[in-house]
């Protein structure tokens, strides 16, 4: 069996799992928000995130 069968296979199969969990989620009305996540992490977690978000958009402003 060629391998790019094998890879096609398993990138189908993930992307037919994330759309089976995005309509579970619609179909529940279940809402996904990034921040209030962040907001039941420790100290630490919060200040890695915060410094990564903050080091993306000073990239993404230097390469505009």
């Amino acid at each position: 069996m060629p391998i790019w069968i094998v890879f096609a296979g398993i990138i189908g199969g993930l992307l037919g799992f994330g759309a089976l969990v995005d309509y579970i989620a619609k179909k529940r009305s279940i809402e996904l928000d990034l921040e209030e996540g962040i907001k039941n992490a420790s100290d630490a977690e919060q200040i890695y995130v915060e410094n990564y978000l903050y080091q993306t958009k000073e990239n993404n402003n230097h390469f505009q």
